[in-house]
């Protein structure tokens, strides 16, 4: 029985050692609810429901991530939509220019 306790304490300790850890070394995006330092403090004063709070409610997923809006210069419909005006700018911009050049070329040369 009193392995049983030693064990089971030792599975407690590194568990709460590693709940504080893993909340400590997240990026503040990755917090949900509240902020870092309030998650740090929850799972150090409580140790293991903490620990067991922090992975179940507080901790954001990697793919919880492509959930959130993004910024207009982080879309890919606006970049691309950016890249398709430039396009047709760029394209307007030599379709004069090689008018320009026709119409010089059919001037007459007067070059010595």
């Amino acid at each position: 029985m009193a392995r049983l306790l030693i064990v089971g304490g030792f599975l407690a300790a590194v568990f709460w050692v590693y709940s504080i850890v893993d909340c400590a070394v997240q990026p503040a995006t990755r917090h949900r609810g509240v902020p870092k330092g309030v998650w740090i403090a929850i799972v150090i004063i409580v140790p293991v429901v903490g620990g067991i709070l922090w992975f179940t409610i507080g901790r954001r997923r990697a793919d919880d991530q492509d959930a959130r809006p993004y910024a207009p210069d982080d879309d890919p419909a606006f970049l691309r939509s950016i890249n398709k005006k430039e396009q047709d700018a760029r394209i307007a911009e030599l379709e004069a220019e090689l008018a320009r050049l026709e119409d010089e070329g059919d001037a007459p040369d007067t070059r010595p």
